[in-house]
């Protein structure tokens, strides 16, 4: 089966939405033809483009805005695909696959619901006025909704579209390479292992502020991902009383102001803004910390891939208590909830794990055992191909 995967953003710009369209384009092209319909990063005339059995097709369009865009000759290129396979959102796009949709009504269509819109900031708040009213009619097409908890499906705004086609909406978590995103592997005491980790310390000890515990935070540092709650984790770092350091992966147009509130709340000697890893250091940063924290502040954030990630390194992990994220992990058990945008709260729940190592060990054992069991990609693999193979 021809299948076209239709998506607003992809590796190697950093991303839950990017990284998930990856992952399922190269497990359904195990079985099927799959092509990706991406945005290039603006300005980008030679993206570069990840290893994959999938086909990945960069777009320029002339009207664009952030991950919006209207590529005109969409539709045209979409005519010989069997099924199209759309990642909500993405604004502008939308409304040309439900033309489609309208002109080729055998053509599959499959919608992949990452999250809710109304909480974008400023003029794109605007932008997504039109995308909202496409999308119960997408919906309406649609042979089926995936969504990445039923938990978020039942609290969101997709609630009440899907009361009236419950028989549409399936449930698919995110999942994780639990064979590389793994707890560190204890080595023997040869040699050249002696040497790597000796010069991985002496770079740690130069270039990296460290002391105590070491929290953890990714996200994108750009307007796109505001939801995902650096400032409240950074004022939530004045009130910790265990001593910690806060390492930041992750890059963007509002890296200086992060900066500059870091430096207004006395915390210089206490931050480190890691920018853009490869892989490799990711997992070795998931590795060496304590905790990894989600702050998010909204509905925006959805799931929490960041928090499968961690788990799997036998990290506990610290997360809002918003629909979707909460379904996750059991708190108490690999982690804690606390409440969205309040900063003691937060700063209580860090203290408590940084205080007790017993615990944080034991939440980091169950966090590897929760992500082996239920996110492996492998698991996840087998219910996405048990979708597509089904018969409408």
């Amino acid at each position: 089966m021809k299948i076209a995967q239709i998506v607003c953003a992809f590796p190697p710009y950093a991303g839950g939405i990017g990284q998930s369209a990856y992952r399922l384009g190269e497990i359904l092209s195990r079985e099927h033809q799959v092509s990706t319909f991406t945005l290039a990063a603006a300005k980008e005339k030679n993206p570069q483009k990840p290893e994959a059995r999938q086909k990945i097709i960069f777009m320029y369009p002339y009207l664009r805005v952030g991950h919006g865009a209207l590529p005109l000759f969409l539709p045209f290129r979409l005519l010989s695909y069997d099924l199209i396979y759309l990642h909500y959102p993405f604004f502008g796009a939308d409304a040309l696959i439900l033309l489609l949709s309208c002109l080729r009504r055998k053509q599959r269509l499959i919608i992949h619901y990452h999250m809710d819109t109304p909480a974008l900031p400023g003029f794109k708040k605007v932008l997504a006025l039109p995308s909202r009213l496409i999308l119960p009619r997408l919906i309406k097409k649609a042979e089926k909704i995936i969504v990445s908890s039923q938990d978020y499906a039942d609290n969101g705004n997709l609630a009440k579209i899907a009361k009236l086609y419950p028989e549409k909406i399936k449930a698919i978590p995110f999942g994780v390479e639990t064979d590389i995103f793994r707890p560190k592997i204890k080595t023997d005491n040869s040699k050249v292992v002696n040497q790597a980790v000796a010069l991985v310390n002496f770079v740690t000890r130069r270039f990296i502020k460290r002391g105590g515990h070491t929290l953890l935070f990714i996200g994108g540092l750009d307007q796109a991902h505001y939801f995902k709650g650096l400032s409240l984790l950074l004022k939530s770092m004045k009130l910790i009383t265990s001593t910690v350091t806060l390492n930041i992966i992750g890059t963007g147009e509002l890296k200086n102001q992060y900066e500059k509130e870091v430096k207004s709340l006395g915390l210089s000697n206490r931050v480190n803004f890691l920018g853009k890893v490869s892989e490799d250091e990711l997992i070795r940063q998931y590795q060496n910390a304590d905790l990894l924290i989600l702050p998010s502040i909204n509905e925006h954030e959805a799931f929490g891939l960041v928090l499968i990630e961690a788990m799997a390194c036998g990290v506990p992990v610290i997360a809002s208590r918003l629909p979707g994220v909460r379904s996750v992990f059991e708190d108490g058990k690999q982690g804690y909830f606390c409440e969205p945008g309040n900063v003691r709260d937060l700063a209580e729940k860090i203290d408590q794990l940084c205080r007790d190592e017993n615990k944080r060990q034991a939440m980091g054992q169950a966090a590897r055992i929760l992500a082996k069991d239920k996110y492996d990609w492998e698991k996840i693999a087998d219910q996405i191909l048990d979708e597509f193979s089904d018969n409408r």
